[in-house]
């Protein structure tokens, strides 16, 4: 069971029950529809005002899917990409005033003769989408070592500052260390990659710690409420709700020289205040990936509703939250997308209502357009 603030939720994957006599809400049956193939570990997927959806592989190769159906790689400068076990090209997103600058970030790993490290990094995409140009970094020195949990998610605000989701890099002390920008998540002006105003610490860019390996991030829409999403160990994928300065208590430095997975997610006896999450897999890990708010009326009562990725999992799973963000009301599956498509890596809501989500297999993947059925 999940625990926040002395309320519980069912966490087996499937549909919580409702309370007694509250019929549970149906789920919308949805069709799936494939938008891009022959993809090789899609990571995110960002859809331009344009219509042109674009993904990027974590090898670093860009595909664009022009909104005449023309498929094209997109050129880029990948020389200092670099490429090892979950890391490379992650989080991609468009600047919120992408319409006039055309400016794309990317989170990515990085390496030239003198550094290794993961970083957000800005590029300019031309009119046409056939290149991106780099244009500068916008933050750098997330750890890495050999590429083990990278991160890396990447969510622009209308205030023009960036929210960054990133790993522990598989290292006991990084989590709960104030001077490491890994385990966290970070508060950036997406200008300057100064800290941004309001940050707990001014002169840091940390806006929360003691995370295992953060891998989505989400804003419910109409209110101020940013979820992360992270996995776990051999236990307790989390949905945790971001507050300014929390700790989310994963401290695996027991042994301080070994990194010890046996630790809880959430460990309130060596990280005091440490927060809980508002919703955990439980016993055994579905390896969440990314997370998005589903919106519009097909999807019935559950419009509104966070919808995360599941790698291992090989599902969506639906989590209807408390209005205050801190419960999860009731919880579902996909059963179109319940081991049909493989490992779902990212989720993207569109602005009529359908999803695009990449799938994390191989050589065979895709990225599929989901869209809900009304109910007739």
């Amino acid at each position: 069971m999940s625990v926040l603030l002395g309320a519980c939720s069912d966490q087996s994957g499937e549909s919580a029950p409702p309370p007694a006599g509250t019929p549970a809400p149906s789920l919308p049956a949805v069709d799936v529809t494939t938008v891009l193939d022959g993809l090789d570990h899609p990571w995110d997927v960002i859809t331009a005002p344009d219509g042109t959806i674009i993904t990027g592989e974590r090898s670093g190769r860009v595909v664009a899917r022009h909104p005449d159906g023309r498929v094209a790689e997109v050129s880029a400068d990948r020389s200092d990409l670099f490429v090892g076990s979950e890391t490379g090209l992650m989080g991609m997103a468009l600047a919120t005033d992408f319409a006039a600058s055309r400016k794309v970030f990317t989170c990515q790993g990085f390496r030239d003769a003198s550094t290794t490290d993961i970083r957000v990094q800005s590029w300019t995409a031309d009119a046409d989408w056939t290149s991106l140009t780099r244009t500068g970094t916008v933050i750098s020195g997330f750890p890495v070592t050999s590429g083990r949990h990278g991160g890396c998610r990447i969510l622009p605000q209308p205030d023009g500052t960036l929210f960054i989701g990133t790993g522990d890099s598989a290292q006991p002390s990084v989590p709960q260390n104030r001077n490491s920008l890994g385990g966290k998540v970070l508060h950036v002006d997406a200008a300057t990659g100064r800290p941004a105003a309001g940050n707990p610490d001014p002169t840091s860019p940390i806006y929360t710690l003691g995370h295992r390996n953060v891998q989505g991030l989400a804003a419910r829409p109409n209110t101020s409420q940013i979820f992360s999403i992270e996995q776990g160990s051999s236990r307790d994928d989390e949905v945790n709700l971001l507050r300014a300065g929390a700790n989310y208590g994963w401290k695996p430095d027991r042994n301080p020289n070994k990194y010890d997975e046996s630790v809880p997610m959430t460990d309130p006896d060596r990280v005091p205040g440490a927060v809980g999450a508002v919703w955990s897999s439980g016993p055994s890990t579905i390896a969440t990936g990314g997370g998005t708010f589903v919106t519009g009326k097909a999807w019935g009562a559950w419009d509104g509703s966070l919808a995360v990725g599941a790698l291992k999992g090989q599902r969506v799973v639906l989590l209807r939250l408390s209005e205050d963000g801190t419960t999860v009301v009731e919880q579902s599956t996909l059963p179109e997308l319940s081991g049909t498509e493989g490992r779902i890596r990212t989720l993207a809501t569109q602005a009529d209502g359908s999803l695009l989500v990449t799938t994390d297999n191989g050589s065979s993947d895709k990225v599929l357009r989901v869209r809900p059925q009304p109910n007739k």
